[in-house]
Protein backbone atom coordinates (compact mmCIF):
# COMPACT_ATOMS: atom_id res chain seq x y z
CA UNK A 1 0.00 0.00 0.00
CA UNK A 2 0.88 3.50 -0.57
CA UNK A 3 2.11 5.95 1.84
CA UNK A 4 0.27 9.30 1.90
CA UNK A 5 2.85 11.75 2.47
CA UNK A 6 1.87 15.85 3.93
CA UNK A 7 4.95 18.25 3.34
CA UNK A 8 5.03 21.14 5.31
CA UNK A 9 6.88 24.35 3.56
CA UNK A 10 7.81 27.78 4.25
CA UNK A 11 9.70 28.83 0.92
CA UNK A 12 10.58 28.24 -2.49
CA UNK A 13 10.53 23.92 -1.55
CA UNK A 14 13.41 22.86 -3.54
CA UNK A 15 13.46 19.89 -1.65
CA UNK A 16 9.56 18.97 -1.73
CA UNK A 17 10.53 18.71 -5.74
CA UNK A 18 13.01 16.30 -4.92
CA UNK A 19 10.47 14.29 -2.93
CA UNK A 20 8.04 15.03 -5.69
CA UNK A 21 10.19 13.91 -8.33
CA UNK A 22 11.08 10.69 -6.43
CA UNK A 23 7.40 9.78 -5.90
CA UNK A 24 7.08 9.91 -10.08
CA UNK A 25 9.07 6.45 -9.53
CA UNK A 26 6.88 3.63 -10.48
CA UNK A 27 8.58 1.60 -7.16
CA UNK A 28 8.80 5.04 -4.53
CA UNK A 29 6.29 3.53 -1.77
CA UNK A 30 4.97 6.99 -1.26
CA UNK A 31 2.57 9.66 -2.65
CA UNK A 32 2.62 13.07 -1.59
CA UNK A 33 -1.29 14.00 -0.80
CA UNK A 34 -1.01 17.49 0.50
CA UNK A 35 1.34 20.45 0.97
CA UNK A 36 0.68 22.75 3.74
CA UNK A 37 2.62 26.37 4.06
CA UNK A 38 2.32 29.07 6.77
CA UNK A 39 3.46 31.75 3.87
CA UNK A 40 0.48 32.21 1.46
CA UNK A 41 2.91 33.31 -1.29
CA UNK A 42 5.35 30.24 -0.86
CA UNK A 43 6.68 28.89 -4.28
CA UNK A 44 6.70 25.50 -3.28
CA UNK A 45 2.82 26.02 -3.32
CA UNK A 46 3.10 26.33 -6.91
CA UNK A 47 5.36 23.80 -7.00
CA UNK A 48 2.40 21.35 -5.55
CA UNK A 49 0.29 22.58 -7.93
CA UNK A 50 1.85 22.40 -10.91
CA UNK A 51 1.94 18.48 -10.02
CA UNK A 52 -1.78 18.30 -9.31
CA UNK A 53 -1.16 17.87 -5.35
CA UNK A 54 -3.69 19.40 -3.18
CA UNK A 55 -2.54 22.79 -1.20
CA UNK A 56 -3.24 24.59 2.12
CA UNK A 57 -1.86 28.01 3.26
CA UNK A 58 -2.49 29.04 6.70
CA UNK A 59 -0.64 31.71 7.59
CA UNK A 60 0.50 31.83 11.68
CA UNK A 61 -0.01 35.80 11.34
CA UNK A 62 -3.74 34.93 11.36
CA UNK A 63 -3.66 33.44 15.06
CA UNK A 64 -3.09 34.58 18.40
CA UNK A 65 -0.50 31.82 19.20
CA UNK A 66 1.72 29.39 18.61
CA UNK A 67 -0.61 26.91 20.60
CA UNK A 68 -3.59 27.99 18.46
CA UNK A 69 -2.02 28.09 15.31
CA UNK A 70 -0.49 24.19 15.54
CA UNK A 71 -4.37 22.89 16.36
CA UNK A 72 -5.31 24.35 13.31
CA UNK A 73 -1.76 23.16 11.62
CA UNK A 74 -3.41 19.44 12.74
CA UNK A 75 -6.54 19.95 11.70
CA UNK A 76 -5.52 20.78 8.56
CA UNK A 77 -2.63 17.94 7.89
CA UNK A 78 -5.27 15.22 9.33
CA UNK A 79 -7.59 15.85 6.58
CA UNK A 80 -5.37 14.18 4.42
CA UNK A 81 -4.79 11.02 6.79
CA UNK A 82 -0.84 11.12 6.24
CA UNK A 83 1.10 8.56 7.02
CA UNK A 84 4.42 10.32 6.52
CA UNK A 85 4.41 13.79 7.62
CA UNK A 86 7.99 15.99 6.06
CA UNK A 87 9.28 19.27 7.36
CA UNK A 88 11.14 20.68 4.40
CA UNK A 89 12.07 24.45 5.17
CA UNK A 90 9.30 24.87 7.47
CA UNK A 91 10.57 28.11 9.42
CA UNK A 92 8.31 26.88 12.38
CA UNK A 93 8.96 26.09 16.12
CA UNK A 94 6.70 23.52 16.78
CA UNK A 95 4.60 23.43 20.18
CA UNK A 96 5.09 19.97 22.42
CA UNK A 97 1.37 18.89 21.45
CA UNK A 98 1.86 18.84 17.48
CA UNK A 99 4.82 16.70 17.71
CA UNK A 100 3.53 14.18 20.22
CA UNK A 101 0.80 14.28 17.78
CA UNK A 102 2.72 12.78 14.95
CA UNK A 103 5.29 11.13 17.20
CA UNK A 104 7.59 8.69 15.05
CA UNK A 105 6.09 9.82 11.39
CA UNK A 106 7.87 13.51 11.53
CA UNK A 107 10.64 13.91 9.93
CA UNK A 108 13.23 17.18 9.14
CA UNK A 109 15.98 17.97 7.83
CA UNK A 110 18.67 20.27 9.08
CA UNK A 111 21.75 21.82 7.24
CA UNK A 112 24.69 20.86 9.41
CA UNK A 113 26.13 17.34 10.93
CA UNK A 114 24.11 17.55 14.06
CA UNK A 115 24.70 17.95 17.19
CA UNK A 116 26.95 20.59 15.41
CA UNK A 117 25.02 23.72 14.81
CA UNK A 118 21.75 23.36 15.69
CA UNK A 119 19.28 26.34 14.70
CA UNK A 120 20.12 29.01 12.02
CA UNK A 121 22.79 30.30 9.99
CA UNK A 122 24.51 26.80 10.05
CA UNK A 123 26.82 27.27 6.95
CA UNK A 124 28.32 30.35 8.12
CA UNK A 125 29.16 28.95 11.43
CA UNK A 126 30.75 26.11 10.26
CA UNK A 127 33.18 28.51 7.89
CA UNK A 128 33.45 30.86 10.80
CA UNK A 129 34.49 27.67 13.33
CA UNK A 130 37.22 26.32 10.40
CA UNK A 131 35.13 22.99 9.93
CA UNK A 132 36.77 21.41 7.00
CA UNK A 133 33.55 19.44 7.05
CA UNK A 134 29.99 20.07 7.04
CA UNK A 135 26.84 18.50 5.75
CA UNK A 136 23.21 17.65 6.09
CA UNK A 137 21.23 15.55 8.94
CA UNK A 138 17.97 13.87 8.65
CA UNK A 139 16.33 13.55 11.62
CA UNK A 140 13.07 12.55 13.61
CA UNK A 141 11.25 15.68 15.06
CA UNK A 142 10.93 16.00 18.60
CA UNK A 143 10.50 18.61 21.41
CA UNK A 144 14.01 19.39 21.57
CA UNK A 145 14.91 21.87 18.41
CA UNK A 146 16.91 19.85 15.94
CA UNK A 147 17.45 17.33 19.21
CA UNK A 148 15.49 14.28 17.40
CA UNK A 149 17.34 11.26 16.83
CA UNK A 150 19.43 11.36 13.89
CA UNK A 151 18.52 8.98 10.71
CA UNK A 152 20.97 9.65 7.61
CA UNK A 153 23.79 12.76 7.31
CA UNK A 154 25.52 13.49 3.83
CA UNK A 155 28.89 15.71 4.56
CA UNK A 156 30.52 17.59 2.46
CA UNK A 157 33.92 19.59 1.99
CA UNK A 158 34.57 23.07 3.21
CA UNK A 159 37.04 24.42 0.96
CA UNK A 160 38.86 27.26 1.52
CA UNK A 161 37.50 30.92 0.35
CA UNK A 162 33.89 29.30 0.45
CA UNK A 163 30.92 31.63 1.07
CA UNK A 164 28.20 30.66 3.01
CA UNK A 165 26.31 30.53 -0.33
CA UNK A 166 28.75 28.31 -2.15
CA UNK A 167 28.65 25.69 0.82
CA UNK A 168 25.03 25.97 1.16
CA UNK A 169 25.19 25.01 -2.45
CA UNK A 170 27.22 22.07 -2.08
CA UNK A 171 24.53 20.86 1.26
CA UNK A 172 21.38 21.37 -0.81
CA UNK A 173 22.94 18.80 -3.27
CA UNK A 174 22.99 16.42 -0.81
CA UNK A 175 19.50 17.44 1.25
CA UNK A 176 17.83 16.56 -2.52
CA UNK A 177 19.64 13.02 -2.55
CA UNK A 178 19.03 11.73 1.23
CA UNK A 179 15.66 13.27 1.94
CA UNK A 180 13.82 11.48 -0.71
CA UNK A 181 15.97 8.76 0.62
CA UNK A 182 14.93 8.64 4.25
CA UNK A 183 11.16 9.37 3.51
CA UNK A 184 11.39 6.41 1.65
CA UNK A 185 12.25 3.75 3.96
CA UNK A 186 9.81 5.35 6.88
CA UNK A 187 7.20 4.88 3.93
CA UNK A 188 7.97 1.40 3.50
CA UNK A 189 7.92 0.96 7.72
CA UNK A 190 11.85 -0.18 8.20
CA UNK A 191 12.16 2.97 9.43
CA UNK A 192 10.90 4.14 12.74
CA UNK A 193 11.45 6.02 16.74
CA UNK A 194 12.00 4.46 19.68
CA UNK A 195 11.60 5.95 23.22
CA UNK A 196 13.24 4.35 26.36
CA UNK A 197 13.06 6.25 29.13
CA UNK A 198 14.54 9.95 28.25
CA UNK A 199 16.35 8.96 25.34
CA UNK A 200 15.26 8.57 21.93
CA UNK A 201 16.32 6.27 18.72
CA UNK A 202 15.63 5.95 15.29
CA UNK A 203 15.36 2.42 14.29
CA UNK A 204 16.77 1.20 10.71
CA UNK A 205 15.86 -2.60 9.65
CA UNK A 206 15.36 -3.12 13.07
CA UNK A 207 18.66 -2.11 14.09
CA UNK A 208 19.38 0.90 16.49
CA UNK A 209 21.16 3.86 14.84
CA UNK A 210 24.03 4.80 16.27
CA UNK A 211 24.31 9.03 17.15
CA UNK A 212 25.24 9.89 13.52
CA UNK A 213 22.55 8.00 11.97
CA UNK A 214 23.29 5.37 9.09
CA UNK A 215 26.71 4.82 8.04
CA UNK A 216 26.43 3.46 4.09
CA UNK A 217 25.02 4.95 0.93
CA UNK A 218 22.07 3.04 -0.58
Amino acid sequence: MTSRIVVLISGSGTNLQAIIDACESADYPGEVVGVVSNKNDAYGLIRAQEANIETVALSHKEFESRATYDQALIAKIDMFTPDVIVLAGFMRILTPDFVQHYQGKLLNIHPSLLPKYQGLNTHQRAIDSGDKEHGVSVHFVTEELDGGPVILQAKVPVFDGDSSDDLAARVHEQEHRVYPLVVKWLCQKRLSMKIEGENEYAILDKCTLPASGYANDE
